[in-house]
């Protein structure tokens, strides 16, 4: 039902009060700082990465409290962007179902293997979830550039949660 309530706009999308916070993750995931310092790839799949390790960092901290419902919009708003993403580079209608599919078991995957590390506070294990599932620029020291993409992911991870609920909704005091 909620389909054709949004379908023929009777409704507000419920995705509209998670998209500030979904910006903020894309943003997170573009500080130069990932690719200059940690010697994460500035390619497409230097980003991805990023993307889906701050997404995971984030999705953790609001499955920790009352806003499930939140984690899943979210996934929605990485799908859409990744589906945007994948006709932007010109993949065809009849792939980018497969595609996305494929996208959206490499976020669950790395949440999973996130999710762990993140809740234990275990940087050990989020270094070695990192260095498995980020990209590295060619002739980066990948087990230093994955310990330091995982201290900056337990920081940021601390930092959220200092944050109330709807801290974390409206997103612009996220840093």
């Amino acid at each position: 039902m909620s389909f054709l309530y949004r379908l023929f706009g009777t409704a507000p999308d419920p995705r509209e009060q998670v998209r500030p916070l979904w910006h903020r993750v894309v943003e997170l995931a573009r500080d130069p700082a990932y690719y200059s310092d940690c010697g994460v790839a500035d390619s497409v799949a230097g980003r991805f990465d990023l993307i889906t390790a701050v997404l995971s960092v984030v999705m953790v901290r609001v499955e920790a409290s009352e806003m499930r419902s939140e984690s899943a919009l979210l996934a929605e708003l990485f799908v859409e962007d990744m589906e945007g993403q994948l006709r932007e580079f010109g993949v065809n209608d009849v792939v980018v179902g497969k595609r996305v599919g494929r996208l959206m078991s490499v976020l669950g995957g790395r949440l999973g293997a996130y999710r762990s590390a993140l809740n234990a506070g275990d940087v050990e294990r989020l270094t070695a979830a990192v260095q498995r599932n980020v990209t590295f620029a060619e002739g980066t020291d990948e087990a230093a550039g994955a310990a330091a993409v995982a201290d900056r992911l337990m920081k940021l991870s601390q930092r959220l949660a200092r944050f109330s609920d709807a801290e974390m909704l409206k997103a612009s005091a996220i840093w």
